[in-house]
């Protein structure tokens, strides 16, 4: 089977160019929240916890305040792409290309992907000048934002196919992925947490991705580090089958 890579490096510079023009909007909005985010947790919260699992807490945050921008930016990337020509009409165009399903989530979900990856590194060097980063295991940590760009990518690439309105485009980044973020261990270990409520947080899918990823940095995980790689893995996994199903039954993609 012959792969069609001109057509998914068109498509992928496509989708970039448009993140071009935008992005020094896209890059400054995490730098200030990031600063936000310290002003308020790191001086409130952290004058009165200086330590969680005998990390500083300013430190314990990073990983937790990276992963909010990662969850953001790639379902929004991953949705708008795929949406907006849908919006337009010209998806049939797409559609149409000499270009295999797979080869157009490709590059879509890579363009998205890619932004996401960018934000979250952009993030991770604003945190950098406030508090002093250890990073463990630096591989791990860009293995962990790799698989975590690329699968909610593609969980926005599913948004964006079975959302008919911008409404309908923003009601589960901000209605549910959001508020599982800030319940999944971003700004303190689930540890903490009375033994009911910890058992209630493990039914989180969030918990294990940002616990993961924080284990790369300071090799501490509240549920284990393989239990994370394969919650993810999952995670992946079920999103790639949701997608393959839609462009075989075309469901949400010609109408």
């Amino acid at each position: 089977m012959t792969v069609n890579g001109w057509g998914i490096w068109a498509l992928y510079r496509f989708e970039m160019s448009r993140f071009g023009r935008t992005i020094f909007g896209s890059l400054v909005t995490p730098v200030i929240t990031t600063a936000l985010y310290f002003v308020v947790f790191g001086s409130a919260i952290g004058s009165r916890m200086e330590e969680v699992g005998g990390v500083p807490y300013g430190a314990f945050i990073v990983p937790g305040l990276v992963m909010l921008s990662v969850f953001t930016q790639s379902i929004f990337n991953g949705s708008f792409g795929i949406y907006f020509p849908k919006f337009t009409g010209t998806i049939y165009e797409i559609l149409s290309a000499p270009l295999s399903p797979l080869e157009t989530v490709t590059a879509y979900v890579g363009a998205a992907a890619s932004k996401s990856m960018l934000v979250g590194l952009v993030t991770l060097a604003t945190a950098a000048l406030f508090v002093p980063l250890q990073i463990q295991h630096p591989f791990a940590m860009l293995g962990f934002l790799l698989l975590i760009s690329v699968t909610f990518s593609l969980f926005g690439f599913i948004i964006g196919l079975v959302s008919n309105s911008f409404e309908q485009l923003q009601f589960i980044p901000m209605l549910v992925v959001t508020p599982l973020t800030f319940l999944g261990g971003a700004f303190y270990s689930i540890d903490m947490l009375p033994a009911a409520w910890r058992t209630v947080t493990l039914f989180n899918p969030v918990v294990y991705l940002i616990d993961g990823f924080r284990w790369a940095f300071y090799g501490v995980s509240d549920v284990g580090v393989g239990v994370s790689v394969g919650a993810m893995v999952a995670f992946f996994l079920i999103c790639l089958g949701v997608v393959g199903w839609m462009f075989k039954t075309g469901y949400r993609l010609k109408n």
